[in-house]
């Protein structure tokens, strides 16, 4: 199914990485102790503007700062949606 969201400008559509549910040595970890994902994948990409080309694409992988961008719930997933400069790099 094809993805109704057009990110504007420069803007990116990243669909956040799940939080760890358990550690290296076995413990699970509650739901109150996890920590945001500061990873993930970008499912849509906006033009860029006249002064900025896009450097990320659609299918990257990347990592962004702990609060950046807006949360955003659309037909049950989640996503995040940010301005390039919060990206800071493609893995």
């Amino acid at each position: 199914m094809a993805l109704k969201i057009q990110p504007l400008s420069d803007r990116v559509l990243v669909v956040p990485q799940e939080a760890e549910t358990k550690t290296a040595s076995g413990i699970y970890i509650p739901d109150s102790a996890k920590e945001k994902p500061q990873q993930g994948k970008v499912v849509a990409v906006g033009k860029g503007t006249k002064d900025h080309d896009m450097t990320v694409k659609v299918g990257d992988i990347v990592l962004y700062g702990k609060y950046s961008g807006s949360e955003l719930k659309h037909e049950g997933n989640d996503y995040l949606i940010m301005r390039e400069e919060d990206i800071l790099a493609i893995i």
